[in-house]
């Protein structure tokens, strides 16, 4: 790279040139861990309502090629998948995220890369190096936008960001050079977007479902465009009409130069071990601490003060969700339901939940408050306090700065497996995650990946009534 600001076409020769003979054997064990838990959490979503309206969609295009549906195990092709696939891992809240880039880059760049792998015959190795670079550049162009000022904009930035992860994961496995990734990205440009107007809607958010699906699904087609020659912007990051002079006001593109022998962005991933906002997890393990376990008699909690950087406040305070997602992103009812159901209860977003009077119980008693040292911890982490008020007058307190989960505090392989064992029992008891968590493990010595995907399917997807009340009660 040059000694100025890196320009796109320097990001994009970076990330052609991380192959899999880059990758430590750190690097292979936290992709395998990525992979994994995408496999869970897409099987989740696929049983949803919105992931089977896309597997719908996805056989309306009667589309040929050998890129696999997640759930049904429909075969279709790259784009149709990656949609497809996208929307199912994004369809739970329960994806890995980005904290520094407010992003959930697992989503849409496993999913292109899987429908990109199918599409080429590409091996594991190449997989794997795919799948790292894509996260790379969506973290990374994330980070240099200012992602906390972007966010609060109303951009949503899994949308915004995941067309350039998924197009560099694409173009890898399409063997594109540093010139085509550019041009991928330069076409990419034109197909960002996202806007977080669901988060005022409860009623019209099935499309933040679809914010990991359309990245992922632009990016396999602005690399398959840039691998026919279509031409497209050489500077779409620093232009004068580019990606940061739209939607950043304070770019710091010097982020996208990575110091010599830096770990890559895929060690500053959290997993999800509940299935809710990611903001929200730290103060879940608040009431965690503060509950003993949740040992406490919540019938004993006279009110709840929550506390929490202002970001986790905007935008969450719905107290009466009348959607799955509403439910999932309304700080009040995480709480609530929490206390009332348990932090790993997945079904307690559900629609039967949300007049349940203990839960609405507890909403009333909950009030959210700003507290400005906890911005102080932002982006890298998103931290939470609580203090509990009981009956008897005494009080119960937690703060937490880095959640389960988090890089500090990461789950092993085993609490992927302990979580997808939880996940796809909901979905399929037939679904068997310790042989999935093993074929991921594969993944170095696999020719080609569909050893892996074609075990991603839920034998009794077209029974959606069993599975649904399954996944609801």
């Amino acid at each position: 790279m040059s000694d100025a600001h890196p320009s796109s076409h320097d990001l994009a020769a970076e990330m052609v040139a991380l192959d899999a003979a880059a990758l430590t054997s750190d690097d292979i064990a936290q992709l395998e861990r990525l992979i994994f838990d995408y496999a869970a959490v897409a099987l989740c979503g696929s049983v949803q309502p919105w992931g089977r309206k896309l597997r719908d969609w996805a056989r309306d295009q009667n589309t040929t090629g050998g890129a696999r549906l997640i759930g049904s195990g429909d075969l279709v092709n790259a784009a149709t998948a990656a949609l497809a696939n996208g929307t199912a891992a994004h369809g739970y809240e329960l994806d890995d995220t980005h904290e520094a880039s407010n992003s959930h880059p697992g989503a849409v760049v496993i999913s292109a890369a899987l429908a990109a792998a199918a599409a080429t015959g590409a091996s594991g190795r190449d997989f794997l190096a795919a799948v790292a670079a894509g996260y790379e550049s969506m973290t990374l162009i994330g980070k240099a936008s200012s992602s906390p000022d972007v966010t609060e904009r109303g951009f949503h930035a899994t949308c915004l960001f995941g067309p350039f992860g998924a197009a560099t994961a694409a173009a890898k496995l399409k063997g594109l050079d540093a010139d085509g990734l550019t041009r991928a990205w330069g076409l990419a440009l034109s197909m960002a977007g996202g806007s977080q107007q669901f988060a005022h809607e409860p009623q019209g958010t099935m499309v933040k479902r679809m914010h990991a699906g359309l990245p992922a699904m632009h990016g396999v087609l602005a690399a398959d465009l840039a691998a026919l020659g279509v031409t497209a912007p050489a500077q779409p990051l620093e232009g004068p009409l580019g990606f940061y002079h739209l939607y950043s006001k304070q770019p710091r593109p010097e982020i996208l130069r990575r110091a010599p022998g830096a770990p890559l962005q895929i060690h500053a991933v959290s997993f999800k071990p509940y299935s809710c906002c990611r903001k929200f997890h730290s103060l879940i393990d608040c009431l965690d601490i503060a509950t003993e376990g949740f040992s406490l008699d919540v019938g004993t909690i006279e009110k709840i003060d929550a506390y929490s950087p202002g970001n986790a406040i905007k935008k969450h305070a719905i107290r009466r969700p009348d959607s799955v997602m509403a439910a999932q992103y309304s700080m009040p009812y995480i709480v609530a339901a929490t206390l009332a159901e348990g932090p790993k209860n997945y079904g307690a977003f559900e629609a039967e939940y949300h007049r349940d009077p203990r839960i609405i119980g507890l909403i009333d008693r909950t009030e959210a408050h700003h507290d400005p040292r906890l911005d102080g911890h932002l982006p890298d982490h998103m931290a939470s306090g609580v203090v509990l008020h009981l009956n008897d007058g005494s009080t119960r307190k937690a703060e937490v700065i880095e959640a389960l989960g988090s890089p500090g505090n990461t789950l092993s392989f085993d609490g992927v497996l302990e979580k997808a064992r939880a996940v796809t029992a909901l979905v399929d008891p037939a679904i068997d995650p310790a042989a999935i968590g093993e074929a991921v493990r594969r993944l170095p010595d696999m020719a080609e990946i569909d050893e892996l995907t074609r075990l991603l399917v839920a034998p009794r997807y077209d029974a959606p009534r069993e599975a649904e009340t399954a996944l609801a009660g």
